[in-house]
């Protein structure tokens, strides 16, 4: 496992621990023999399934409740305005947050890159032009955010000559501003973000304040399942039905906007079945959990709600894995 860095804080108190060096001895929480601890996996569908399996492997009894479903979005003008400047190289470098981001820009790169073989080669035919296309030659820096977003760029058909694909050491924003692509942009200089509708916020505004202009294209938005709310309450009247003890089950939420989501439909159904009939046991409540949450901002969001968490700086399965083996931090 590579060394990866995870930061865990509340309320002022500030705590670095690396996945390297974490334990599962007297660290780990307490499980009773009779369960396994139960993780709920909140990220979309299209991207749960290495998570979820590595944490069964691990020992975990893991559901998946995506909070995010990805919904694409039609092409505009503007976008193909924009990725034009790009493929003229009117920009220093080009940032990719995710997966489907990455998919979506090289669809458009490639027919492009065929638009333009055709003007090279007046009246060719697609075979063609098929063959003359050796490789996509990027025209500016290519920074992938994380390494499934880097595995999709490696495994198209890059020119070896042109840009690498490259990705900064912690996979966030203050990973990318760390990177030497990026820390070297100045006023007048242009990054382009190809990404999903929301979200980067620090990366952005940090630029911007420093005079460079950001053009993005969202290829995609992110909104909640029609399901969600059926699927908790589901697994709720399940979970609420065991007789024996069991500790909080641990939520792993990967966006702002999911968690809102979850906040949501966990306080809606409290209320529902708190406004029903009694049952034996009460509703959960957002406290009866505790949070595996990416980076500095989400981790401000749940501190700030007095909830119990784990601070990671990445998805990898590994990650998370090392740090529900860490002490949480307890905000209640």
């Amino acid at each position: 496992m590579s060394k990866l860095t995870f930061q865990n804080f509340c309320h002022g108190m500030f705590m670095s621990w690396s996945s390297s060096e974490s334990t599962a001895s007297n660290q780990s929480i307490d499980k009773p023999a009779s369960l396994p601890q139960v993780v709920i996996n909140t990220r979309p569908i299209e991207r749960a399934a290495p998570l979820t399996n590595h944490l069964q492997a691990a020992g975990f009894s893991v559901v998946d409740i995506p909070m995010l479903t990805l919904e694409m979005r039609p092409t505009t003008k503007q976008d193909m305005a924009l990725m034009r400047q790009w493929f003229a190289g009117d920009y220093q470098a080009l940032v990719i947050v995710s997966p489907t981001a990455a998919a979506s820009g090289l669809a458009v790169w490639k027919a492009l890159e065929h638009e333009r073989q055709a003007q090279l080669v007046e009246g060719a035919n697609s075979a063609q032009q098929d063959a003359s296309l050796k490789g996509l030659k990027a025209p500016s820096h290519l920074i992938a955010v994380g390494e499934a977003t880097a595995a999709v760029l490696n495994d198209a058909k890059l020119d070896a000559a042109s840009y690498q694909v490259l990705q900064p050491l912690i996979a966030n924003n203050e990973g990318m501003l760390a990177m030497p692509e990026i820390d070297s942009l100045q006023a007048g200089d242009k990054l382009l973000v190809w990404r999903g509708l929301g979200g980067r916020r620090l990366l952005v505004n940090t630029l911007q304040a420093r005079g460079v202009h950001i053009d993005s294209i969202a290829w995609y938005e992110r909104k909640m399942p029609n399901d969600a709310m059926a699927q908790y309450k589901e697994w709720q009247a399940l979970y609420l039905s065991q007789k024996s003890e069991q500790p909080k089950p641990i939520v792993i939420v990967s966006s702002g906007t999911a968690f809102e989501y979850w906040q949501a439909i966990v306080t809606e159904v409290a209320a529902q079945k708190a406004n029903a009939e009694k049952s034996n046991r009460s509703p959960l409540l957002l406290n009866d959990f505790a949070y595996v949450v990416l980076g500095e901002r989400l981790a401000n969001m749940v501190a700030g709600q007095d909830l119990s968490y784990w601070r990671v700086e990445d998805l990898a399965p590994e990650t998370i894995v090392a740090a529900i083996h860490t002490p949480l931090v307890d905000c209640s």
